[in-house]
């Protein structure tokens, strides 16, 4: 048996490894946002909710090849038919409705509608495609809320960073001019610029978007004033950065959590303030189809006439709660702090 000489340089070694293996990380190091979409994905409300609304837009985005027949064509023969679904026997899809005295009638038979010719969604007062009118109508919404919201954006994010960097008198007087803004409602400031502008998507698109960047900016504001006095912004600063490289390197990737949260945030606001503009009749011309419009033409036959305005108000009310359970799983998500 031979024998084994034992020092203490066996020792060390030993547990120099040890050490070596507890200091091991054992799951992969994460960047901020790979954390945040780790983080989003746990939150099942808003993956679904994120889902539901790529649904929506890819759908909406089809309209043109998934729209059975042209949304403004008229034809006053078919005017207020039910929906149906041909060869079916689904509720609400039948085909018949109960006149003002309540008596089932078939609408589809009085009017002499060809078997084969149907509307899944009814038909309105017009004569025209109600589904195909609600595809084009929350493609035109969904645009309307897209744009005005990089509008904002555009003047939001370098308004907030430039008051923040600034300070000072720039500050104050960049300020002041949101606290006037501010301080006048939204509606009379979008319906003041309706009078003036001509009516139209790009009219909307520019009334909502001179109302909603202010809440961008002050967000944007307070986050920069939070940021310019890090050490890595000094530091930037004592190197002898420009002011745009400072801004574009550290400030803008630093906000960028605050900027996709507001922006989600914004688009189902716009969506709602478009719908009610189109409502009350200083939206959308006609015979463009939008959410609000749609629901403006539904409500003056509601009583007699209901899926007219329960379908355009079913696809609005998904859409606005889609987006702000998705907004609230980004903010969820991108907090450190949060669980």
């Amino acid at each position: 048996m031979t024998d084994v000489k034992i020092t203490a340089a066996s020792f060390q070694k030993a547990q120099s490894d040890q050490s070596k293996n507890q200091e091991k990380i054992s799951a992969p190091s994460l960047t901020f946002f790979q954390d945040a979409v780790r983080r989003l994905r746990k939150n099942k409300v808003a993956v679904v909710s994120f889902f539901i609304l790529v649904l929506i837009a890819v759908v909406a985005f089809c309209a043109p090849i998934l729209a059975p027949r042209d949304p403004n064509a008229q034809n006053a023969n078919y005017a207020n038919l039910p929906p149906r679904i041909a060869n079916t026997d689904i509720p609400g899809f039948r085909g018949k409705s109960k006149n003002a005295a309540g008596v089932e009638t078939n609408p589809y038979i009085t009017n002499n509608v060809p078997h084969d010719r149907t509307y899944i969604l009814g038909t309105d007062y017009l004569g025209r495609d109600l589904f195909s009118r609600i595809l084009y109508g929350t493609r035109l919404s969904l645009i309307i809320a897209v744009v005005a919201t990089v509008v904002d954006l555009l003047i939001g994010l370098p308004y907030g960073i430039v008051s923040g960097w600034k300070g000072g008198r720039v500050d104050t007087f960049m300020q002041r001019i949101i606290e006037i803004i501010s301080s006048v409602p939204n509606l009379i400031v979008v319906i003041l610029l309706l009078l003036v502008l001509k009516p139209g998507l790009s009219s909307i698109i520019l009334a909502i978007a001179f109302s909603s960047w202010v809440t961008m900016a002050r967000l944007i504001r307070a986050q920069t004033l939070q940021l310019k006095e890090q050490e890595y912004i000094l530091a930037s600063i004592t190197l002898g950065e420009s002011t745009w490289k400072i801004a574009w390197k550290h400030l803008i990737p630093n906000l960028s959590s605050t900027i996709i949260i507001q922006t989600m945030f914004s688009i189902p606001t716009a969506i709602f303030f478009e719908a009610f503009l189109s409502f009350i009749g200083i939206g959308i011309p006609a015979p463009n189809a939008s959410l609000g419009t749609l629901l403006s033409d539904g409500q003056k036959a509601f009583r007699f006439l209901p899926y007219q305005m329960w379908y355009p108000a079913a696809v609005l009310c998904i859409l606005m709660i889609a987006f702000n359970l998705f907004a609230d799983g980004l903010r969820d998500a991108f907090d450190p702090k949060s669980d």
